[in-house]
């Protein structure tokens, strides 16, 4: 993480559709203005985790940087709601560099589709069938046959969102690791998930897809009934979060993995 020495004159700002995001959004606009997104020293996100997603995934190539302020309901990657000192509270801000995870998906067909995720790309069973997957990595089989719910993968910035609710490890922000982690295992019952480097290529195939559908997500971007997906992390991607100095992510991330 680096700290910022803009002075962000030009701030754009962006809310949820929620009536407080909205207020403070026309707050601020009213004392700070309102720059385009594409020529903002930075974009300011009223909301919550949500948002924050959909605005990361909006303006993805652009390098701007985005911080957000929690004017919503879940907050973890929003820092706290202060309408003073906006400018001051930017140029002291530290920054955390992310990558997003490229999914490519093949369904029925062999047509393949492409897709970006932030926090996980994840399999989910879709019918009241248990989902039966193969699952290699870089190349190579290493779960012959997995009877689950669904399997996810996660990114640091993700490892405290779904997959920690599945169970999987909390990954710090700059490790350069991903977590592959299980959904509702049934077979093998005992196998939690595995810690993959952040260069690893995740292969997973849908066995029985005729009688087990399954779709796949990426954030918030569904496929459904798919044969099998690919993942892996595209480092040409940048995206830029600003954090307070006393708000980080790697500290918060880093103290949820001692909450009880």
């Amino acid at each position: 993480m680096a700290n910022n020495k803009n002075t962000f004159e030009n701030i754009a700002f962006v809310a949820s559709d929620h009536r407080d995001a909205r207020e403070a959004a026309d707050r601020l606009i009213s004392h700070y203005g309102n720059a385009d997104p594409d020529d903002a020293d930075a974009i300011v996100a009223l909301g919550g985790d949500g948002l924050m997603l959909q605005t990361l995934h909006a303006h993805m190539n652009t390098k701007v940087p985005i911080y957000g302020m929690h004017r919503g309901s879940v907050g973890f990657l929003m820092n706290d709601y202060n309408e003073e000192s906006l400018r001051e509270r930017l140029a002291a801000a530290k920054t955390s560099v992310i990558h997003p995870l490229r999914m490519e998906v093949r369904g029925d067909g062999n047509k393949t589709q492409e897709a970006l995720a932030i926090n996980e790309v994840a399999l989910f069973r879709a019918s009241y069938q248990a989902a039966k997957l193969r699952i290699w990595v870089d190349g190579k089989l290493r779960m012959e046959e997995m009877i689950c719910d669904g399997v996810l993968v996660a990114t640091p910035a993700g490892s405290t969102a779904y997959n920690h609710s599945a169970y999987g490890p909390i990954l710090p922000i700059n490790a350069q690791l991903l977590a592959l982690t299980p959904i509702s295992p049934f077979r093998p019952r005992r196998w939690r998930g595995a810690l993959l480097s952040n260069d690893a290529k995740v292969r997973v195939e849908v066995l029985e897809a005729d009688k087990r559908p399954v779709n796949a997500v990426a954030d918030h971007t569904e496929f459904q009934s798919v044969l099998d997906i690919s993942v892996e992390e595209d480092p040409s991607i940048d995206m830029h979060m600003m954090f307070d100095s006393d708000h980080a992510l790697d500290e918060r991330i880093l103290a949820e993995q001692f909450r009880y």
